[in-house]
């Protein structure tokens, strides 16, 4: 399982291609990204990404606020069917985060391998 922004192009070895992401990207295709599944259940709440975009933004209680986001019905439905993906081959998680490692991506990332 790997993370890789949905601009780049598209890897014979990416698996399943998991779009995590709530909004589609600006200015892609939904041909030229390749995704597999969109689970939208799975992203952040828009006042949740707005408070982490905003001034006093913390990674820190962003992850512990978005986990807690996760334990609902819906959101840990699609964890779930993400899990089964993985367990049923390899899964690149796609984003058009800027910096992946401070975004939800790596939330996810350590939840699903954890």
């Amino acid at each position: 399982m790997r993370v890789r922004r949905v601009y780049e192009p598209p890897s014979p070895d990416d698996g399943t291609r998991v779009l995590v992401d709530r909004l589609w990207p600006r200015g892609l295709s939904k041909e030229t990204a390749e995704v597999d599944e969109w689970p939208k259940a799975l992203t952040p709440s828009a006042e949740l990404r707005r408070w982490y975009h905003g001034p006093s933004g913390d990674f820190d209680e962003f992850a512990r606020r978005y986990e807690s986001e996760l334990a609902a019905p819906e959101a840990a439905a699609a964890l779930d069917g993400v899990r089964t993906l993985a367990r049923a081959g390899r899964i690149t998680l796609l984003t058009a985060a800027k910096e992946p490692e401070h975004s939800h991506t790596a939330v996810l990332l350590r939840l699903l391998l954890g």
